[in-house]
């Protein structure tokens, strides 16, 4: 059990609605992976994004960009963005597994469209991962829009996943 130390941003699992912790407010981690943090919230499950963190008293998953040098939106910050964002059944991030298909950026209109899959087309947390994913690249510099679009064409195989990951996962044939 933890105390909210000021109002944290959540969404609620698996719809992925925004919702809002009060400060003062006793919730049960049940789930810490990949920086972020499944709570119980009166009676239900909410995950709290690891850059929130310290509002439930808890070390921060840190995101951090320099200071931009002008109003480009930068996709290699995208990229690293996406990189910080985990299945939240498999301990590595949607980079590494190969859910993100595509990044497109429109500079004058200061939005970032992606393309990803799920490992399933079931996923009962695509919702919610499509948040932590806007939720993420949104902190981009000078990013104002996020639109993820889930895609199943091609459909997700672990062939998809880097060596990396498949190692990690036990995945490597």
């Amino acid at each position: 059990m933890v105390v909210a130390q000021a109002d944290c941003p959540a969404r609620r699992v698996p719809d992925g609605t925004p919702l809002v912790i009060p400060k003062d407010t006793f919730v049960a981690i049940t789930q810490a992976l990949g920086g972020n943090y499944t709570v119980t919230y009166q009676g239900q499950m909410v995950r709290v994004d690891g850059t929130d963190a310290a509002n439930l008293g808890l070390e921060p998953e840190l995101l951090s960009f320099p200071d931009p040098q002008d109003d480009q939106i930068r996709e290699e910050q995208v990229w690293e963005a996406l990189g910080t964002i985990y299945d939240p059944e498999i301990p590595v991030d949607l980079v590494n597994l190969g859910l993100v298909y595509s990044v497109k950026i429109d500079q004058q209109a200061k939005r970032v469209d992606i393309e990803m899959t799920l490992t399933a087309p079931g996923c009962g947390m695509g919702p919610v991962l499509v948040g932590d994913v806007e939720y993420r690249v949104q902190r981009v510099p000078n990013v104002e829009t996020v639109k993820v679009d889930l895609v199943f064409d091609p459909p997700w195989s672990r062939d998809m996943m880097s060596e990396e990951a498949q190692l990690e996962t036990g995945m490597f044939f």
